[in-house]
């Protein structure tokens, strides 16, 4: 056990040397390569305006989601009642996709009562 923490330890500084060795470049490449998306001048009141547009972008787009939620809602519908109809490997991919959901939950439990698996804290 101690040498798996000695191993993990130098491990953890050789990522922290590289990081601080070629993080700059990266950091600095990365805006270089996206610097179409960067507004100038780069204010609270440009970051106020941005973030409002998002919200408001984003409420415009409701309509359009719930539309496709119910053309899918009603999709599933006709795969129910035509149920004899259905492969094996849709029944297969629709119990993974509940498996996930349900993991996903579960991992949303978990990190909810502070990463324990056993209940919360008192």
């Amino acid at each position: 056990m101690a040498s798996k923490l000695i191993q993990l330890k130098s491990k953890a500084c050789e990522a922290s040397k590289f990081v601080s060795k070629h993080g700059t470049t990266y950091y600095k490449q990365l805006l270089e390569n996206n610097k179409k998306y960067i507004q100038e001048p780069a204010t609270v009141e440009k970051c106020n305006e941005l973030s409002k547009q998002l919200l408001y972008t984003r409420l415009a787009s409701i309509p359009g989601r719930t539309e496709a939620f119910w053309k899918e809602v009603n999709q599933v519908k006709g795969m129910w009642k035509n149920r004899a109809d259905l492969k094996v490997e849709d029944a297969g991919i629709a119990a993974l996709f509940g498996l996930e959901c349900f993991a996903w939950y579960c991992a949303g439990e978990i990190v909810g009562r502070g990463f324990t698996f056993t209940g919360y804290y008192p």
